[in-house]
C-alpha cells in the first residue's frame, strides 16, 4: 500500500490524527446508523450524543463515512448533519461498494465492514457500534451472510457491540466466527447478548471482566501476528432490555413480511429494523440507542489500554 496513493482516498481529521500521533485513545464509529439506522433528526442527535459520551470518557471519537469519494475518518458536525438529512439517499457501503464509490467521488454510509477498513488504514484499533451483521436466518438456502464476518476474520480491529442483531441466526453466526478464528468475548457475561436482549441461549468463547483485560487480550493477538479482529460483546443495560419472547415474535412477523415482499440483499436489515420499530411502538429504537451509548462508553475505556 502506497501512502501517497492512499491520500486521495483517505482523509483523517486533524483532531483524530493529532490524537493518534500522541498515542491518545481513539474510538471509531460507523455512519450507517446515521443514514439508515433511524429517522432524522433522531439520527443526528444520537450521533452527536455518542461523540459526547466518548469525550466524557476521555477518548476521541472518529465517526467514519465516505464523503465525496474519500474515506473520512473523523466527520465534522456538519458532515454528520449532512448524512442524517440525506438519510436513505446515502448508499450503504460495504467492501464490494467501496472502490466504486471512491472512484466515482460519491458518498457512502460505512457499515461495520467499511468502518473497520477505514479505521485500520488510519491506525485506529477500537471500533464501537450497535450490533454486527451475521448469518441470516435461512442462510442454508439463501447464502445470506454479512460481509462483517469476513472483515472480522482479516482486519485487525477490536469491535465492541451488543452481539449480532436479533434478526439473525446467532448460533450459525458464532459457528462462522469460530471457523474464521475470531475470538468472541463477553464483557462481564458468559452468554452472547442478542442486541435488544441480554440473553440468547448461546455462550461466548470467553468472559472478560474489565476493559483493561479486553485490551490485553487484543494486544496479545496483535503481538503474535494473528490475522483478523476480535469481538467484544457488551449486553444492553438491563433497564433498557426487551423481553426475549416479545421481540422474537415481532422479528418473526417482520421476517414474514420481508419474505412476502421479496426483499433481499442489503435492503433486508434496514427493512427489518424499521418494521420492528413500528411493531414495538418505537421501543426497539430506544433500546437500540441505549445499547449504542453503552457500547461507546466501554469502547472509550478499552481504547485507553490499547
Amino acid at each position: 500500500m502506497n501512502p501517497e496513493t492512499m491520500k486521495q482516498y483517505l482523509s483523517v481529521s486533524p483532531e483524530v490524527q493529532a490524537a493518534l500521533d500522541a498515542g491518545k485513545p481513539v474510538v471509531a464509529l460507523e455512519s450507517t446508523i446515521i443514514s439508515h439506522g433511524m429517522p432524522y433528526p433522531k439520527n443526528v442527535e444520537t450521533a452527536l450524543n455518542v461523540e459526547r459520551i466518548i469525550r466524557e470518557h476521555g477518548a476521541v471519537p472518529a465517526t467514519i463515512a465516505i464523503i465525496k469519494g474519500r474515506m473520512t475518518v473523523g466527520c465534522t458536525a456538519d458532515q454528520i448533519e449532512y448524512l442524517g438529512k440525506r438519510g436513505l439517499d446515502v448508499p450503504k457501503a460495504s467492501r464490494r461498494d467501496l472502490p466504486v464509490l471512491l472512484a466515482r467521488g460519491e458518498d457512502g454510509a460505512t457499515t461495520v465492514t467499511t468502518t473497520m477498513i477505514a479505521a485500520a488504514l488510519a491506525g485506529i484499533r477500537v471500533f464501537a457500534t450497535g450490533g454486527i451483521g451475521g448469518v441470516h436466518r435461512g442462510a442454508e438456502t439463501t447464502m445470506d451472510i454479512s460481509a462483517d464476518l469476513e472483515e472480522l476474520a482479516q482486519t485487525p480491529v477490536l469491535v465492541i457491540c451488543a452481539g449480532c442483531k436479533s434478526i439473525l441466526d446467532i448460533g450459525l453466526t458464532l459457528e462462522y466466527l469460530e471457523t474464521k478464528g475470531v475470538p468472541v468475548l463477553g464483557y462481564q457475561t458468559e452468554e452472547m447478548p442478542a442486541f435488544y436482549t441480554t440473553h440468547s441461549g448461546f455462550k461466548v468463547d470467553y468472559r472478560i471482566d474489565s476493559a483493561e483485560e479486553a485490551a490485553r487480550v487484543f494486544r496479545a493477538k496483535l503481538d503474535c501476528g494473528l490475522r483478523g479482529g476480535m469481538l467484544l460483546t457488551n449486553p444492553i443495560p438491563p433497564q433498557f432490555a426487551m423481553d426475549l419472547d416479545y421481540i422474537n415474535a415481532n422479528i418473526d412477523a417482520a421476517l414474514k413480511e420481508c419474505e412476502e415482499l421479496g426483499i433481499t440483499g442489503k435492503k433486508v436489515t434496514p427493512f427489518l429494523l424499521d418494521k420492528i420499530q413500528k411493531l414495538t411502538g418505537g421501543a426497539s429504537l430506544e433500546a437500540n440507542i441505549q445499547l449504542v451509548y453503552n457500547n461507546v462508553a466501554l469502547g472509550a475505556e478499552v481504547a485507553k489500554y490499547i
